[in-house]
């Protein structure tokens, strides 16, 4: 039997240790993602403003600024993180590109700093080419960021965490910044490249309507500190999304609006403190 993907025991982290501005920013939080044979599972957090949630996501990413924990383990696949890793990669609520460059030499930048893990020049440009069409960039390619919108430019972000195969994707809001019809389309995006590269997917988004769509588990933090209260199970059928529609078809459905509501409320009374 192969190890959890990710598992947190009793983790707390406070910052500032010691200081007039010491802050606990999570207590006591633990979880279990078990390793899913041929597809990864999408873990959606949810929570009120301040309640810890980029602070789960910075710890199974290892940042500096972030670890270690206080207290508690932080394991990938039973083994203690200690650092950023090639198996963990993240996408932030900020486009993260670097603007000197284009798209292709953004989306090569991971693959050539770890060469020749990845190949020859030719094979980490066939690859970097490849994604960049499953992203919908084709013809994009010598374009710098500056010339992207704002959905494009979050496909790049994609694209080069992608490119590298990770085990685990963390997003912190990367959606956010975005109008509601790309919102939409990215949705859509991110199921079909999760379905493809069998990844467990973590993200942290403020829309209760995204976490149902994408998540087949919704963890809701209550803040101050931030501590995981509920922990609730998504099944396609739960949804209306058996069926290969669009999202703008689900989330108009009603088993979506029922089921929407329901995790509302929940919602809503942890940011109450009714839990």
């Amino acid at each position: 039997m192969k190890p959890p993907v990710v598992t947190f025991r009793n983790v707390t982290k406070v910052f500032n240790v010691g200081t007039p501005l010491e802050f606990k920013a999570i207590e006591n939080i633990s979880f279990s993602i078990e390793d899913i044979p041929d597809i990864g599972e999408f873990i959606a957090l949810i929570g009120p403003s301040g309640c810890g949630k980029s602070t789960v996501l910075n710890l199974i990413q290892g940042f500096p600024e972030v670890w270690p924990p206080t207290f508690g383990e932080v394991l990938v696949r039973d083994v203690p993180v200690t650092g950023p890793g090639k198996d963990r990669g993240m996408i932030f609520q900020k486009y993260s590109s670097f603007p000197h460059l284009t798209v292709l030499e953004n989306v090569l930048f991971g693959l050539q700093i770890n060469a020749p893990e990845y190949g020859n020049q030719s094979t980490m440009t066939d690859r970097a080419m490849a994604i960049i069409k499953k992203v919908g960039l084709s013809g994009h390619e010598h374009k710098y960021p500056y010339q992207l919108s704002g959905g494009q430019q979050q496909r790049v972000a994609i694209a080069r965490t992608l490119v590298l195969k990770p085990r685990i994707i963390l997003m912190d809001e990367p959606f956010s910044a975005l109008d509601e019809p790309t919102r939409i389309d990215m949705q859509q995006l991110i199921t079909a490249l999760w379905k493809e590269v069998e990844a467990t997917v973590f993200i942290v988004t403020h829309s209760v309507a995204e976490a149902v769509y994408l998540g087949d588990r919704i963890f809701i933090f209550a803040p101050s500190p931030g501590r995981l209260v509920r922990q609730i199970s998504v099944k396609p059928s739960d949804i209306g999304k058996e069926d290969a529609v669009s999202p703008l078809e689900v989330q108009e459905g009603p088993r979506f609006k029922a089921f929407l509501k329901s995790v509302t409320s929940d919602f809503l009374k942890i940011g109450e403190g009714k839990h």
